[in-house]
């Protein structure tokens, strides 16, 4: 109680609109809203709990809020593993007055708002990062292994997260490509997002796909690294050959049309004019071979339109070869 008294002391000197409680004991405590504080004084040695399992139940309770020791005992390597814990500061009884009391609060409050948000900061692009409907991972410029995926790329390329982290961004490559792949990296700055291009990558089953890469470079653990966005392109290209193999047969039967069926058609019309023009008497025109020239024109132009047809049928853009 004198610590308290002489602690409430100072910092009614140093504060305006002070408000301060006091719990004496570890479970009191944990029946308070920690949000309902600024900042917590903590004893080191309460009667239900002390040193490190102390420090380390109030850090949990505290959530955001930075935490203060106050002990009377002066253990170097403890407060140093206390700070390594969470709390925001540590200090001496025996070397307290008001403005060291004042500094460290004020400081700890701001220095925790920037921790909080730096917080919020990195779960905000990891629910990006892991929420991204599109396979996105992270490499080590260096050794060029993967440093993290993303729950997109584990399902689409069929590897667990453990088997990527064993890995390098070249095993999903095939041979041929590496050498690019290295290029671009070894000699990427840091301008900014850039799309290199489509590169081929290998799945765990074995099927290769074309990828779109985009990426930016970043810190990540303490390490170089880009982040990769690899839009799997594969479908798309295989519509685009499907769309040009089906206007090579759209322009085939546009000459097949233009030319072929002329053929028959011209000889039809120049027949049904010949029959139209002649005597039924005359005796120089034999109407049995000329129904029989129409007879094989017509067939000729069936055949034709069969051909138009089938070569129609094979135009579908939904099956993909």
């Amino acid at each position: 109680m004198g610590d308290f008294l002489l602690i409430s002391e100072y910092l009614a000197e140093q504060f305006n609109n002070l408000e301060i409680e006091h719990v004496t004991t570890c479970k009191q405590s944990l029946t308070k809203d920690p949000h309902e504080y600024d900042v917590i004084l903590l004893d080191l040695s309460l009667p239900d709990k002390s040193g490190e399992d102390l420090v380390y139940e109030i850090i949990k309770f505290a959530e955001n809020i930075p935490v203060i020791v106050l002990t009377g005992y002066s253990d170097k390597k403890f407060a140093i593993k206390s700070i390594g814990l969470g709390t925001a500061d540590y200090l001496l009884k025996d070397e307290l007055n008001p403005d060291i009391l004042q500094k460290s609060i004020t400081y700890s409050i701001e220095r925790k708002k920037v921790f909080n948000q730096l917080e919020d900061s990195e779960k905000r692009y990891r629910e990006l990062f892991q929420l991204s409907p599109l396979p996105m991972y992270v490499f080590d410029k260096s050794s060029f292994r993967f440093l993290d995926v993303n729950k997109a790329a584990i399902s689409h390329y069929g590897y667990s997260k453990e088997e990527f982290l064993s890995m390098t961004v070249f095993d999903i490559r095939p041979v041929d490509e590496i050498e690019r792949a290295k290029d671009i990296i070894q000699n990427e700055e840091n301008t900014g997002m850039k799309t290199p291009g489509v590169f081929k990558h290998f799945k765990k089953n074995g099927e290769q796909i074309d990828v779109e890469i985009s990426y930016n470079e970043i810190d990540f653990e303490d390490k170089r690294a880009l982040l990769v966005l690899a839009n799997d392109v594969t479908l798309k290209f295989q519509h685009i050959a499907a769309i040009e193999k089906q206007n090579e047969k759209l322009k085939e039967i546009a000459w097949i049309q233009s030319h072929v069926v002329r053929a028959p058609l011209a000889r039809l019309m120049g027949l049904v004019n010949l029959i139209s023009m002649t005597e039924d008497s005359d005796p120089e025109i034999d109407k049995n071979e000329l129904l029989q020239h129409i007879l094989n024109s017509t067939e000729e132009l069936d055949k034709i339109i069969r051909d138009i047809t089938n070569k129609t049928e094979q135009i579908n853009i939904d099956k993909i070869q």
